[in-house]
């Protein structure tokens, strides 16, 4: 809690104002959450000053709220021409990010619990936070803090792409970087460690950034290099779930679905709790970002989320025994032998369609 307001204070957030008349003011909470490593193990314990956004008044404290994120296709593409043509990857994450973006709203929060306040007040006087920089939990904090990003980048001379406005590229050849932004997430390509080293700096010189070195575990996807490539997976997210469901113990399956069962929108008993199946749903639904084998199961259950069944429920139970045969099941990009017979990087797609 020091820690995040001391952040505050040094990014000059906020400035203690008494509160004018005919203004609102935004409600804030602490959140405390334990951040994990890769490995599952504890990293650090971590507190949040959040403001309660849902306060906010559209047209008063808050406009447009929109902002980009890397899209999942895009971390694989440059993940395979990373493999291909042997880049660095280094991973960089951004110390209180949200704090960081410029606010041009009039945005007025309560005051923190915990805060004291070294002036006694006047009497009928009610001290609040004025806000001149964004904070976690306002609606267009995510907004200001990637445009802030996206231009400070811009001004070092990258070009923002157009088909994913979460990647930058600068230079060619040997000078090639290439950056893929994720909220306060940063992955940095290029065959040039000089080259990523002069980015690091400035980046330093602009934002408190902790390096993570090599890339390894990205929003949930281990990261493993090797001679011959690179693999990603997700088997610690698959573990959780298969434990979480209950079925750690479980007899693996050989297929994800079984061949013989025919679903039905209306046959079956009713689950008394559909909340269950909807969130077995969407964990399996984000386990396909590595696992295409499970794609067609995943999303032919996925049709059944309003109304689940218990045909539907014995059907997501199989699939998670079939997981259980295989939790670090994943995808591998090859790099580029001297032995291929080309070495340019050609696009192929597959269509199983008449």
């Amino acid at each position: 809690m020091k820690l995040e307001l001391e952040a505050m204070e040094l990014n000059q957030t906020r400035s203690l104002v008494p509160l004018p008349t005919g203004k609102h003011t935004v409600g804030c909470k602490w959140v405390f959450k334990n951040k994990y490593n890769s490995d599952g193990s504890l990293e650090r314990h971590k507190a949040r000053l959040v403001a309660q956004g849902f306060t906010q008044q559209e047209g008063l404290d808050y406009f447009d709220t929109f902002s980009p994120v890397a899209k999942t296709v895009s971390v694989k593409v440059m993940l395979a021409l990373a493999a291909r043509n042997k880049w660095h990857l280094v991973q960089l994450e951004v110390n209180n990010a949200f704090l960081n973006g410029d606010l041009f709203e009039e945005v007025y929060m309560e005051l923190p619990l915990g805060y004291n306040l070294i002036k006694p007040l006047k009497q009928g006087e009610k001290l609040v936070c004025k806000l001149h920089k964004s904070i976690y939990g306002l609606k267009q904090a995510s907004r200001q803090w990637n445009c802030k990003f996206s231009h400070a980048l811009i001004q070092y001379g990258f070009i923002q792409s157009k088909a994913d406005y979460s990647i930058f590229t600068k230079g060619s050849g040997d000078k090639f970087i290439a950056l893929l932004v994720y909220a306060d997430n940063i992955v940095i390509f290029g065959p040039n460690i000089q080259v990523i080293s002069e980015l690091k700096e400035f980046l330093h010189s602009q934002f408190k950034l902790k390096d993570l070195g090599c890339l390894k575990f990205f929003l949930g996807i281990e990261i493993a290099r090797g001679s011959t490539g690179i693999t990603i997976s997700q088997r610690n997210y698959t573990l959780q779930l298969i434990e979480d469901a209950g079925y750690l113990n479980c007899k693996p399956a050989n297929s994800p679905m079984d061949s013989k069962i025919n679903l039905s929108a209306h046959d079956g008993d009713l689950l008394s709790d559909a909340s269950h199946y909807r969130k077995l749903i969407g964990r399996l639904i984000y386990l396909t970002l590595t696992r295409p084998d499970i794609t067609f199961a995943v999303h032919k259950l996925s049709q059944y989320m309003s109304q689940p069944r218990l045909s539907h429920l014995k059907a997501v139970h199989h699939l998670l025994r079939y997981l259980k045969g295989s939790p670090g099941q994943g995808l591998h990009f090859p790099s580029y032998l001297p032995s291929d017979s080309e070495s340019t990087v050609k696009i192929r797609a597959f269509s199983d369609a008449n």
